[in-house]
């Protein structure tokens, strides 16, 4: 989740602050998970057409390590800028998940969010709106765009091991291939946005407090 602000500069701002909590969130994690939303969503640096005309596209994440969270501070939230991940070693499930599209919350396993991972800037695209693509084999089609699941079926390059047979162990989407790409940019669909007073929110709130899965 977040929100849109035209600066008056012709630069549309998708604002995001990225608040971490839970027994294996730390600062510098949280410092990893923001620079690599930011840096991934501003690679395409895609321009928009909207009503008020050309503008460019800029993706501002800021983000706070919050060990003192409780439940009512999320409960009460208002701010739509505001996203909240609970980041553990156990996850059921085995993997990370936000509740929903277009949401503001979610549990993020330690496991997942190596340096290079892209597993937060995957799941921050599940919060703007976007779902994983209908098409999960990619083969001679290139690099894998940010929204596409583990077990895409890809070029060998871009598997966990390039010597494997498609579909076998091995054989499938690496994450650390993925990218963010034109297309998810325009799959968020930010012309249809109605701005008030020059912005406009993002998503939805869900303002769910996750507490540690047994």
């Amino acid at each position: 989740m977040g929100e849109a602000q035209l600066d008056g500069n012709g630069i549309l701002r998708v604002h995001a602050h990225i608040v971490t909590y839970g027994g294996a969130a730390t600062a510098e994690l949280t410092e990893r998970i923001r620079e690599e939303i930011e840096r991934m969503w501003n690679e395409p640096d895609v321009p928009l057409l909207l009503r008020e005309g050309r503008v460019g596209l800029r993706f501002t994440i800021t983000a706070a390590f919050r060990p003192d969270l409780d439940e009512v501070d999320v409960l009460a939230n208002t701010d739509p800028r505001n996203n909240y991940f609970r980041i553990e070693e156990y996850v059921r499930g085995n993997i990370s998940f936000v509740d929903g599209l277009g949401c503001n919350s979610g549990f993020f396993k330690l496991e997942n969010l190596y340096a290079g991972s892209t597993t937060a800037a995957h799941e921050f695209g599940h919060t703007l709106g976007l779902d994983h693509p209908a098409l999960l084999d990619l083969r001679g089609r290139g690099v894998p765009g940010i929204m596409y699941p583990r077990g895409t079926l890809v070029d060998p390059e871009f598997q966990y091991d390039p010597e494997k047979p498609a579909g076998v162990t091995g054989g499938t989407m690496h994450p650390m291939h993925r990218r963010v790409q034109r297309a998810d940019i325009e799959a968020l669909r930010l012309d249809r946005l109605r701005f008030h007073r020059g912005r406009a929110i993002v998503g939805d709130f869900s303002n769910v407090y996750h507490w540690p899965h047994q």
